[in-house]
């Protein structure tokens, strides 16, 4: 079983199929990649996400499992994993308006028309970055 911990649980507010690009500021991240790409007055963190997601957004019930820390490794950058059994602590829990958790914690979500120019701003830049399910993003269209 995998798992993430709770610094990057915020990689998961968001619909299951959904769409996302993601990044933060690590320590080796410029100040001109912080201010072009999350923006001023924005915090360390700038998720992105399609228009066509905001429907589900403001309407998915989505749910978590807390888990025993203890059973579970690192593994890669991002998650943990067990390679026994694991019971959950309690049932599944509803994880609240997506809106609300990212407003809460600080990170910028911004709404594009495309995720792929974000995307490719993102990747060659000094922040830490993420991308979660982009074989789901619409095609980049040539215009």
């Amino acid at each position: 079983m995998w798992a993430v911990g709770f610094d990057r649980c915020p990689d998961y507010w968001f619909p299951r199929q959904c769409p996302r690009a993601m990044a933060w500021v690590v320590p080796s991240s410029s100040d001109e990649d912080r201010e072009r790409i999350i923006g001023p007055g924005c915090g360390k963190r700038v998720h992105a996400v399609e228009y066509g997601w905001l429907e589900r957004m403001r309407t998915v019930s989505l749910y978590a499992y807390r888990l025993p820390a203890d059973v579970f490794r690192p593994f890669g950058d991002a998650a943990v994993v067990a390679v026994e059994p694991v019971t959950p602590l309690g049932p599944a829990e509803r994880v609240g308006d997506l809106f609300e958790l990212h407003e809460e914690a600080g990170i910028a979500l911004r709404v594009l028309p495309n995720l792929w120019p974000f995307w490719d701003a993102v990747v060659p830049s000094t922040l830490g970055w993420s991308g979660i399910r982009l074989g789901n993003a619409l095609p980049l269209s040539v215009e």
